[in-house]
């Protein structure tokens, strides 16, 4: 997706419901016990917010990351718990994130990260997990057509599960079949969906 068109992906998106994985991490959080404090999630390549939108309604601190402008100025537009949200304007290829962050959440966003820069953001994602803490998102793969691109980082299986082997897997799925995008363009996806727990 070139950069002129993320404010129609934007409107071409506005209203969906959170993703699957962040849901199935989510439902696995609601059966560990309560802490005294609220869990912290950082939210990467939020968008407009539909996923953080859902980590405030249940009453998580969100940190909530993107590269547009854009999708800050959607985010705010909706009615959440402000008092929970922290917004930073920031690119993958320079990521820096807090420690002790319980759940990092990366939906369809990762694959957006220059080739050469992605181990250090891979790196800064396993390192500022807690133990225990999850990762959820997702991967794209190697026969995804958006594959020719050279700034979008693409992997095969084998690649996936080096970059997991700090985790536990609570749930992986691979997906290909041809489609179209949010933008009505034709286009064969290969995705890896994922929801995994650092180990302790």
């Amino acid at each position: 997706m070139m950069k002129q068109n993320w404010v129609t992906y934007y409107q071409a998106v506005e209203g969906r419901p959170p993703h699957e994985t962040l849901l199935k991490a989510l439902s696995i959080f609601d059966t560990e016990p309560l802490l005294y404090r609220p869990r912290f999630a950082v939210d990467l390549g939020c968008g407009d917010g539909r996923d953080t939108v859902e980590l405030l309604r249940r009453g998580w601190r969100v940190l909530a990351i993107d590269r547009e402008q854009n999708a800050f100025d959607r985010l705010l537009d909706r009615p959440i718990q402000r008092d929970l949200l922290q917004t930073q304007l920031m690119r993958f290829e320079t990521l820096t994130l807090p420690p002790s962050i319980d759940l990092i959440n990366a939906s369809f966003c990762l694959p957006f990260c220059q080739p050469a820069d992605f181990p250090h953001l891979w790196e800064t994602i396993v390192t500022a997990l807690n133990p225990g803490g999850y990762f959820c998102g997702q991967l794209f793969g190697d026969r995804d057509s958006w594959a020719v691109y050279p700034d979008r980082t693409h992997h095969t299986r084998e690649q996936i599960q080096v970059l997991l082997k700090s985790f536990e897997i609570e749930w992986f799925d691979e997906e290909e079949h041809l489609g179209v995008t949010a933008l009505g363009e034709e286009k064969h996806w290969h995705i890896f969906h994922i929801v995994a727990r650092k180990r302790d």
